[in-house]
């Protein structure tokens, strides 16, 4: 059985039984049993009997951005039901802009209050999915923002992780030549360890994806 391992903080390898060969198809199992068809990358190494290759996902959306679609087709919907709600509310609106006063007593009182009751009600039904819509767009937002972002996860890391380190070298040195003056104590020992990590990043990204 092929299953999901923890290589890093926000990557997945492949932990196989067998060997495999790069651009192989072969599916996961996800700790919900679920199988995931992913193609296989690069053979990092072999221990106890088990493989461990890099792989991505053979999919056409990653999880970002499926929750980012969930979230914009949620509130779509959202704004249609207020929109529905808002409609619903103008039942009787010519006779209710005109001001009347519910008359006590009359044959018309119970339908007047009625009217005004469910009108109300729609009312408070449209603002209710009107928030739920912009709310559930701010989350698909977020998602969008997140379906952005380059992790190790991903191929193009490489090349990603690369540049930031270029630049944060960069910046490294400006601070110790005085070419870039240093905002604080600490700006040369925090770019000191941005390159660090950064070095260690493009490693690991190399490792998987080179």
């Amino acid at each position: 059985m092929n299953v999901f391992k923890k290589y890093c903080p926000n990557v997945w390898v492949a932990e196989c039984e067998e060997e495999y060969e790069k651009g192989e198809i072969i599916q996961l199992e996800t700790k919900y049993a679920k199988e995931v068809d992913c193609e296989v990358h690069n053979f990092l190494f072999a221990r106890n009997s088990k493989f461990y290759y890099s792989i991505v996902r053979v999919e056409e959306q990653t999880y970002a951005e499926r929750k980012a679609e969930k979230y914009t087709n949620a509130s779509q919907r959202s704004v249609e039901k207020s929109n529905d709600y808002w409609n619903k509310a103008q039942e009787g609106r010519e006779f209710l802009v005109l001001g009347e006063p519910i008359k006590v007593g009359h044959h018309s009182e119970n339908r007047h209050r009625a009217l005004i009751e469910r009108n109300s009600n729609r009312m408070d039904k449209m603002i209710e999915h009107s928030n739920k819509a912009e709310e559930q767009q701010s989350k698909a937002e977020y998602w969008k923002h997140k379906a952005a972002i380059i992790t190790l996860a991903m191929p193009e890391s490489i090349e990603y992780f690369k540049y930031k380190l270029s630049e944060a070298v960069k910046y490294q040195q400006g601070l110790k030549d005085g070419t870039i003056p240093r905002s604080h104590s600490f700006s040369l020992p925090y770019a000191t360890k941005e390159v660090k990590e950064l070095k260690e990043k493009v490693e690991t990204a190399e490792k998987l994806w080179g």
